[in-house]
């Protein structure tokens, strides 16, 4: 069913379905058993979407081939947008230009206005006016010749921004290919934490810098760990990413790309494994997400609802849990499809297919 003039409501849960020609909202109450939808900014591609409920405000990180990136908000809950993009791009002395925003995140709560973008061509931009004007972080922009990135198979691109829910000074970032980072004084320095994880590409297996981080994610429950699905592995962080453990173990590969963290519980940690860099599809054609409940000790394969002869391909942000009492769980595929779980992974159903390839999703439940 298509709403196009409506909108969610106060406590509905909305889901932003980002895909390669435009973005598809879905929205329903708490039972989410019955769905309305919309779509907008259609012909651009929709890399990322977020939520900040203090301000009712979803941002999404939109591209187009012809006129560049656009970060877009909606403070009605998806019914109308603005698009901003004034000074979001690197300094004019510089020959890399911003062309795809990748990643668009409002900041700390004790900061109002304050939003993060992630570009290609590693860029990390702030904007303290609710993403209207943008400022490069130039001490982090800086480091993509110093410290060696490269592309990976999407590009060079900064694709992960983490503020962390417990201090509004410190925020982390991934870039793929670079590794991840950290900075304890709102981006004005910077430190590389990639200790101890597998960069199996490089003539040195644990290099400092330029690891191909695939996402990362944190819980305000427990903000001093971190988990990360790498290039190279699944890893943990118990001390703000300064050293970390592969938690792969029990998986069946050790590659692919989105992760996301249970709303309620932060042992708990959702994966969807690929075969490997050069088969990035579901192993044995069996669509499959995991689930740790531990931290990683364990591993548990989720199924019921889920296509089997089915080689499908999840993308990086293309996962997400809504904040329910009964934990949603969300996947897109590339070919279209976005299965859903009410109850934290164990059972499955389709919200949508046939849609264009999906790149991102985000669930959030609506403060107004």
């Amino acid at each position: 069913m298509n709403d196009q003039d409506s909108g969610p409501g106060k406590g509905d849960i909305l889901v932003a379905v980002g895909t390669r020609k435009g973005l598809f909202c879905f929205w329903s109450d708490d039972t989410r058993r019955t769905w309305r939808r919309s779509h907008h900014h259609m012909g651009w591609s929709t890399h990322a979407t977020s939520y900040d409920p203090a301000h009712h405000t979803i941002y999404a990180a939109t591209n187009s081939p012809v006129f560049g990136g656009l970060v877009q908000r909606s403070q009605d809950g998806s019914r109308t947008w603005e698009h901003f993009n004034e000074g979001l791009d690197f300094g004019e002395g510089e020959e890399r230009r911003v062309r795809e925003i990748w990643q668009v995140q409002p900041g700390h709560a004790g900061r109002p206005g304050e939003v993060w973008a992630g570009t290609g061509v590693a860029g990390l931009f702030r904007s303290e006016d609710h993403g209207s004007k943008w400022q490069p972080v130039s001490q982090l922009n800086g480091r993509h010749e110093q410290d060696s990135w490269q592309p990976g198979g999407g590009g060079l691109i900064l694709h992960t921004i983490l503020p962390d829910p417990s201090d509004a000074n410190r925020v982390y970032v991934a870039v793929s290919a670079g590794g991840a980072y950290r900075s304890e004084d709102r981006g004005a320095t910077w430190k590389a934490i990639n200790h101890g994880v597998r960069a199996d590409f490089s003539p040195d297996p644990y290099p400092e810098t330029g690891q191909c981080v695939h996402k990362m994610v944190i819980h305000p429950a427990r903000p001093n760990v971190l988990f990360q699905q790498n290039h190279c592995g699944v890893y943990r962080s118990d001390d703000r990413g300064d050293n970390w453990v592969d938690i792969s173990e029990g998986l069946p590969s050790r590659f692919g790309f989105p992760m996301v963290v249970h709303p309620h519980d932060p042992h708990t940690v959702y994966v969807t494994p690929l075969v490997g860099d050069d088969q990035r599809f579901v192993p044995d054609g069996q669509m499959a997400v995991w689930r740790t409940q531990d931290d990683g000790a364990s591993w548990q394969r989720l199924t019921a609802g889920l296509p089997d002869n089915a080689w499908l391909t999840i993308l990086r942000d293309a996962m997400a849990t809504d904040p329910c009492d009964d934990a949603g769980v969300y996947v897109g595929t590339t070919t279209g499809e976005v299965f859903f779980s009410r109850d934290s992974g164990e059972h499955w159903e389709v919200l949508a297919d046939m849609l264009p390839p999906v790149l991102s999703i985000s669930a959030m439940r609506m403060a107004a």
